[in-house]
């Protein structure tokens, strides 16, 4: 810094040059002043950084001492973290060595939780108590050993569900019918089996709390069996109800059943051709039936009046021919009976009648089962060419249809079968009766006429 002054003053002295020898002494008193206040000035900077030199040495020294002590405290709060840790463990054996069979307890009480859970939500009796399905949820779910109320409130629940089990209950909740629609209605539960709401059958719904309809609801005697036990009077001890231990798998595929209309339906055009053909041979054979009991009846009659024949029966007629006037006593035997012959063939179509159609009808009958079954097969086919084999229903129509129409066939075939012998026996013993008539007679003759 003394320098640099020194320099400056050069520097005056320099410019100064051409100045006179008066101005020499006041510039060199200049320059001592000059001199003077730089040292002074360069003075005052050392006591400063004298100065600031031991507050910076007091300050250091200061966190140095702060250093030292957060050390203390650091170490100190390690040891005691470090103790606390130690005196954690030691807490902790000491909590497994006293809990013992309890936490055991705790893990078999979640389990047991949990499946009766499981249970309960697919369960009828979960709709009558929904309540009961956010407690299992908790106990299920806690790790936390569970209290003397949460033991008590699980076995209750338990002992609600064997106890429900054995009842036929009444109550009202909401349900989902058959159309997706939410609904308050009176549901009667038999145990854990079945449950009935207006002549519906119900299943459990999502997590058992809310009952569903069965999407289609079994026909015929069960829909009745379930209205009848649903509106039973109290007093009545015991009535019918129908009982899925599947609780509603059986019911659902009972439903899914097609019923009489809907099979004859699935047997396409061959199978409406086979019931017509079935129903108007059971008609013929019907018919012809009550014709040959008519006339049996007559003939049986005409029986106990041989020399009074009736021209309302076969026999009548057949004997009236022996009866004619030109059936004089002096005919020819042989004559005679080639005109009871002519007369037993004159009845033998009416008797025998309806028995030849029936028993074409009982071979086309099956002959067009086999025609439907190939075109159900041939159907099936071109839908498996075109979709494939990974969706099985797309195949359902055509095997409906070749397996419908066989049976269809089948079904009207064997009736038809049955009944044209039945005809045939029949139709056999009216003109075994008329035969053994006619040949009495012609006896009779050859008797009168060797007399």
């Amino acid at each position: 810094m003394t320098r640099l002054v020194m320099v400056v003053a050069l520097m005056s002295v320099t410019l100064s040059v051409g100045a006179d020898a008066s101005g020499l002494d006041a510039l060199l008193k200049q320059v001592r002043e000059g001199q003077a206040d730089a040292a002074k000035l360069n003075r005052e900077r050392e006591q400063r950084f004298l100065r600031n030199k031991s507050e910076q040495a007091a300050l250091q020294s200061k966190a140095e001492a702060e250093l030292a002590t957060a050390k203390a405290q650091a170490d100190q709060a390690r040891r005691g973290y470090d103790v606390t840790q130690r005196e954690i463990a030691a807490l902790r054996t000491q909590l497994q060595e006293r809990a013992g069979d309890y936490t055991q307890v705790n893990a078999a009480v979640r389990q047991l939780a949990g499946d009766f859970r499981a249970v309960a939500a697919d369960s009828l009796v979960t709709a009558q108590v929904p309540e009961r399905m956010a407690f299992l949820d908790e106990m299920a779910s806690s790790s936390d050993l569970p209290s003397v109320t949460d033991l008590e409130t699980l076995w209750f629940r338990l002992q609600e569900e064997m106890t429900e089990g054995g009842k036929v209950a009444r109550f009202s909740t909401e349900i989902v019918d058959e159309q997706g629609v939410r609904k308050k209605a009176d549901v009667v539960r038999v145990g854990e089996f079945t449950a009935i709401a207006d002549g519906r059958y119900l299943v459990p719904g999502s997590e058992g709390t809310l009952l569903t309809a069965v999407p289609r609801q079994p026909g015929g005697s069960l829909q009745r069996i379930a209205r009848n036990f649903v509106d039973a009077d109290a007093d009545e001890k015991v009535a019918p109800v129908l009982i899925d231990p599947s609780r509603g798998s059986l019911l659902t595929i009972e439903g899914e059943k097609p019923d009489l209309f809907e099979r004859i339906r699935q047997g396409g055009v061959v199978g409406y051709v086979i019931i017509v053909i079935g129903l108007s041979g059971v008609a013929l054979a019907l018919g012809q039936m009550l014709y040959l009991e008519r006339v049996g009846r007559r003939m049986r009659a005409q029986l106990s009046a041989v020399n009074t024949p009736s021209h309302d029966n076969p026999l009548g007629r057949v004997l009236g021919v022996f009866r004619d006037d030109h059936s004089a006593q002096d005919d020819d035997p042989e004559l005679l009976e080639l005109r009871l012959s002519e007369a037993v063939l004159r009845e033998m179509p009416a008797l025998e009648r309806a028995q030849s159609i029936l028993r074409l009808f009982a071979a086309a009958a099956p002959l067009l089962g086999l025609l439907g079954t190939v075109t159900g097969m041939i159907v099936t086919f071109q839908t498996i060419t075109i979709f494939g084999t990974g969706d099985p229903k797309l195949m359902a129509d055509g095997i409906s249809q070749a397996l419908v129409t066989t049976v269809l066939g089948l079904v009207a075939a064997i009736p038809l079968l049955f009944i044209n012998a039945l005809l045939a026996t029949r139709a056999r013993g009216l003109v075994q009766i008329l035969d053994e008539q006619s040949a009495g007679l012609l006896a009779q003759r050859l008797e009168a006429a060797r007399a």
